[in-house]
């Protein structure tokens, strides 16, 4: 589904990315994990069009979308929840969501419902705008705005960064619930241990380069990855 292939980033004249690779099929949950610092949002924002490559490529389903607008790399089917939410401060709960609505046809259909089915709370909090939720509520926000897409892959960068302990499990388990549902999606976060239960497989970035991929068995039988990669 994505293929992402020798990836090169800079700002400015400061070169982030040297060469990242990583593959997503159909269906399956992948990681990028590294240390602050390493690339992982800027692959993100490479992938997204966000920041443009000045090397390598990113194909989706076969195509080629390095180097087009992020606007038209979000309608082949990629849906994105950023690092800091992001969420329209000044709508309401249903108008981010009503906002970002289509008619892509993905695993599922996403509507209202269906979001506040995944996230009751959010159904509690529609006439409130962004500026009066909590911080996990704007997570929960971000991510079901992502799903009005309809996305093919769903992107979360920082998936439970600064949330409460009880709203990190709620995240983790809607991820879950969406695994289930064959959704493929590519995750950032700093919980190994929750990711290696949620992951199909794992790419370790290190100084703007993939250095490691395997598996979630992979990834927790070998600690010396942690001890070098990971410093956990």
């Amino acid at each position: 589904m994505l293929s992402v292939r020798h990836l090169q980033a800079s700002y400015g004249a400061a070169q982030v990315l040297f060469d990242i690779s990583l593959d997503i099929g159909a269906g399956e949950v992948v990681t990028l994990l590294g240390r602050n610092g390493m690339g992982k949002t800027t692959t993100v924002r490479s992938i997204m069009g966000l920041l443009r490559p000045h090397g390598g490529e990113v194909r989706f389903e076969g195509v080629r979308v390095s180097g087009l607008p992020p606007y038209r790399i979000a309608q082949t089917g990629i849906g994105l929840v950023p690092e800091g939410r992001q969420v329209f401060p000044t709508l309401t709960v249903e108008e981010n969501l009503v906002a970002t609505a289509s008619s892509r046809t993905g695993s599922r259909r996403w509507t209202l419902d269906g979001v506040y089915d995944l996230f009751p709370r959010l159904k509690e909090r529609r006439g409130n705008l962004g500026t009066q939720l909590s911080g996990g509520e704007q997570q929960m926000l971000a991510i079901g705005r992502a799903l009005m897409t309809n996305p093919k892959l769903l992107i979360l960068d920082e998936a439970t960064e600064g949330l409460a302990p009880l709203i990190r499990v709620e995240i983790w388990a809607c991820l879950k619930s969406l695994r289930s549902e064959h959704q493929s999606i590519l995750v950032i976060d700093k919980n190994v241990d929750a990711l290696a239960a949620l992951a199909d497989r794992h790419v370790i970035i290190e100084k703007g380069r993939s250095v490691w991929t395997g598996t979630s068995a992979e990834l927790v039988a070998d600690k010396s990855l942690k001890d070098r990669y990971l410093h956990i």
